[in-house]
Protein backbone atom coordinates (compact mmCIF):
# COMPACT_ATOMS: atom_id res chain seq x y z
CA UNK A 1 0.00 0.00 0.00
CA UNK A 2 0.86 3.29 -1.41
CA UNK A 3 -0.07 7.04 0.55
CA UNK A 4 -0.55 9.73 -2.12
CA UNK A 5 3.02 11.62 -2.19
CA UNK A 6 4.87 12.70 -5.11
CA UNK A 7 9.01 12.43 -4.45
CA UNK A 8 11.54 14.24 -6.94
CA UNK A 9 14.82 12.79 -7.28
CA UNK A 10 17.63 14.90 -8.09
CA UNK A 11 21.41 15.25 -8.28
CA UNK A 12 23.93 15.64 -10.18
CA UNK A 13 24.16 14.48 -13.77
CA UNK A 14 25.86 10.90 -13.27
CA UNK A 15 25.36 10.39 -9.70
CA UNK A 16 22.78 7.77 -10.50
CA UNK A 17 19.07 9.42 -10.13
CA UNK A 18 17.90 6.90 -12.67
CA UNK A 19 20.04 3.61 -10.66
CA UNK A 20 17.79 4.72 -7.51
CA UNK A 21 14.63 5.15 -9.50
CA UNK A 22 14.82 1.65 -10.67
CA UNK A 23 15.96 0.47 -7.43
CA UNK A 24 12.76 1.80 -6.09
CA UNK A 25 10.45 0.58 -8.57
CA UNK A 26 12.00 -2.95 -7.96
CA UNK A 27 11.54 -2.94 -3.81
CA UNK A 28 7.41 -2.30 -5.40
CA UNK A 29 7.41 -5.03 -7.42
CA UNK A 30 8.30 -6.95 -5.02
CA UNK A 31 5.83 -6.05 -2.76
CA UNK A 32 3.45 -6.44 -5.99
CA UNK A 33 2.71 -2.78 -6.10
CA UNK A 34 2.22 -1.96 -9.83
CA UNK A 35 4.28 0.97 -11.61
CA UNK A 36 4.05 2.41 -14.85
CA UNK A 37 5.87 5.22 -16.63
CA UNK A 38 8.35 6.06 -18.89
CA UNK A 39 12.58 5.42 -17.79
CA UNK A 40 15.48 6.66 -19.52
CA UNK A 41 18.49 4.71 -19.79
CA UNK A 42 22.55 6.29 -21.50
CA UNK A 43 23.52 4.75 -24.51
CA UNK A 44 27.52 3.98 -24.09
CA UNK A 45 29.98 2.79 -26.69
CA UNK A 46 33.43 2.18 -26.30
CA UNK A 47 32.74 3.66 -22.80
CA UNK A 48 31.44 7.19 -24.26
CA UNK A 49 27.75 8.44 -24.16
CA UNK A 50 26.32 8.53 -27.03
CA UNK A 51 22.74 9.51 -26.38
CA UNK A 52 19.49 8.05 -24.72
CA UNK A 53 16.87 5.39 -24.66
CA UNK A 54 13.71 6.49 -23.21
CA UNK A 55 11.95 3.03 -22.07
CA UNK A 56 7.87 2.18 -21.37
CA UNK A 57 8.78 0.15 -17.92
CA UNK A 58 5.29 -1.89 -18.46
CA UNK A 59 6.13 -3.29 -21.94
CA UNK A 60 9.47 -2.36 -21.65
CA UNK A 61 9.29 -0.89 -24.94
CA UNK A 62 12.20 1.57 -25.97
CA UNK A 63 13.56 3.78 -28.82
CA UNK A 64 16.37 6.52 -29.41
CA UNK A 65 15.07 9.55 -27.94
CA UNK A 66 18.16 11.40 -28.39
CA UNK A 67 21.89 10.95 -30.20
CA UNK A 68 24.77 12.46 -31.09
CA UNK A 69 24.59 13.31 -34.43
CA UNK A 70 20.65 13.07 -34.57
CA UNK A 71 19.62 15.42 -37.41
CA UNK A 72 16.61 16.99 -35.62
CA UNK A 73 15.16 20.27 -35.30
CA UNK A 74 15.73 20.12 -31.44
CA UNK A 75 19.12 19.81 -30.44
CA UNK A 76 20.20 19.89 -26.42
CA UNK A 77 23.94 20.06 -26.16
CA UNK A 78 25.95 17.23 -28.57
CA UNK A 79 22.51 15.61 -28.85
CA UNK A 80 19.84 15.73 -31.35
CA UNK A 81 16.39 14.87 -29.92
CA UNK A 82 14.08 12.99 -31.22
CA UNK A 83 10.51 13.79 -29.67
CA UNK A 84 8.01 11.73 -31.72
CA UNK A 85 10.24 8.94 -30.04
CA UNK A 86 9.60 10.30 -26.70
CA UNK A 87 6.31 11.08 -27.20
CA UNK A 88 5.28 7.71 -28.59
CA UNK A 89 7.10 5.76 -25.98
CA UNK A 90 7.55 7.68 -22.91
CA UNK A 91 4.53 10.46 -22.87
CA UNK A 92 2.09 7.56 -23.88
CA UNK A 93 3.51 5.50 -20.64
CA UNK A 94 3.20 8.07 -18.43
CA UNK A 95 -0.83 8.35 -19.60
CA UNK A 96 -1.44 4.68 -19.38
CA UNK A 97 0.46 4.33 -15.87
CA UNK A 98 -1.23 7.18 -14.50
CA UNK A 99 -5.04 5.21 -15.58
CA UNK A 100 -3.90 1.77 -14.69
CA UNK A 101 -0.90 1.78 -12.02
CA UNK A 102 -0.51 2.08 -8.41
CA UNK A 103 3.00 4.31 -8.66
CA UNK A 104 3.71 6.23 -11.76
CA UNK A 105 7.60 7.49 -12.58
CA UNK A 106 8.63 9.87 -14.86
CA UNK A 107 12.45 9.68 -15.65
CA UNK A 108 13.63 12.70 -16.09
CA UNK A 109 11.94 15.93 -16.24
CA UNK A 110 15.04 17.17 -17.69
CA UNK A 111 16.27 19.64 -20.77
CA UNK A 112 15.45 17.48 -23.79
CA UNK A 113 12.23 16.00 -22.33
CA UNK A 114 10.64 19.50 -21.78
CA UNK A 115 11.37 20.22 -25.24
CA UNK A 116 7.96 18.56 -26.00
CA UNK A 117 4.80 20.02 -25.15
CA UNK A 118 2.82 16.65 -25.23
CA UNK A 119 5.82 15.80 -22.16
CA UNK A 120 4.98 19.15 -20.03
CA UNK A 121 2.02 18.68 -20.55
CA UNK A 122 1.00 15.31 -19.33
CA UNK A 123 3.45 15.98 -16.27
CA UNK A 124 1.24 18.81 -15.19
CA UNK A 125 -2.05 16.19 -15.52
CA UNK A 126 -0.12 14.06 -13.78
CA UNK A 127 0.10 16.50 -10.83
CA UNK A 128 -3.85 17.07 -10.78
CA UNK A 129 -4.62 13.57 -10.10
CA UNK A 130 -3.87 11.68 -6.60
CA UNK A 131 -1.62 8.90 -8.02
CA UNK A 132 1.59 9.02 -6.28
CA UNK A 133 4.78 9.38 -8.27
CA UNK A 134 8.51 9.71 -8.65
CA UNK A 135 10.31 11.61 -10.37
CA UNK A 136 14.25 12.48 -11.69
CA UNK A 137 14.59 15.97 -11.81
CA UNK A 138 17.77 17.35 -13.83
CA UNK A 139 19.57 19.38 -11.07
CA UNK A 140 20.10 22.84 -12.63
CA UNK A 141 17.97 23.51 -15.22
CA UNK A 142 15.72 26.72 -14.68
CA UNK A 143 12.92 25.79 -17.15
CA UNK A 144 9.53 26.75 -16.10
CA UNK A 145 8.19 23.57 -15.46
CA UNK A 146 11.15 22.21 -13.05
CA UNK A 147 11.07 25.05 -11.43
CA UNK A 148 7.22 24.97 -10.60
CA UNK A 149 7.98 21.13 -9.23
CA UNK A 150 10.71 22.13 -7.26
CA UNK A 151 8.75 24.99 -5.78
CA UNK A 152 5.14 22.44 -5.42
CA UNK A 153 4.39 21.71 -1.44
CA UNK A 154 3.43 18.61 -2.20
CA UNK A 155 6.75 17.22 -3.63
CA UNK A 156 9.46 15.77 -1.59
CA UNK A 157 12.58 16.73 -3.37
CA UNK A 158 15.31 14.24 -2.16
CA UNK A 159 18.72 14.16 -3.67
CA UNK A 160 21.21 11.81 -4.67
CA UNK A 161 24.55 11.73 -3.68
CA UNK A 162 27.53 9.26 -3.68
CA UNK A 163 27.28 8.88 0.09
CA UNK A 164 23.88 8.08 0.68
CA UNK A 165 22.97 6.42 -3.48
CA UNK A 166 22.68 3.24 -1.68
CA UNK A 167 20.64 3.75 0.95
CA UNK A 168 18.24 6.23 -0.20
CA UNK A 169 15.83 4.00 -2.38
CA UNK A 170 14.95 2.19 1.14
CA UNK A 171 14.42 5.82 2.34
CA UNK A 172 11.81 6.29 -0.57
CA UNK A 173 10.30 3.25 -0.36
CA UNK A 174 9.50 4.11 3.37
CA UNK A 175 8.02 7.37 2.48
CA UNK A 176 5.39 5.71 -0.18
CA UNK A 177 4.58 3.62 2.39
CA UNK A 178 3.61 6.47 4.47
CA UNK A 179 6.40 5.58 7.08
CA UNK A 180 7.28 7.99 9.62
CA UNK A 181 11.61 8.82 9.26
Amino acid sequence: MVVNIRIGITGLPRVGKTQALIKVIRLLEEEEISVGGMVTEAIIKNGQRQGFYVMDWETRKKGVMAKKGLVSKVNVGEYGVDLETLEAIGVAAIERGLETKDVVVIDEVGKMEVESKHFVEVVKDAFETTTPMLLTLHKKSRNPLLQDIRRRDDVRILEVTEINKDFLPFKILRLLKGEQL
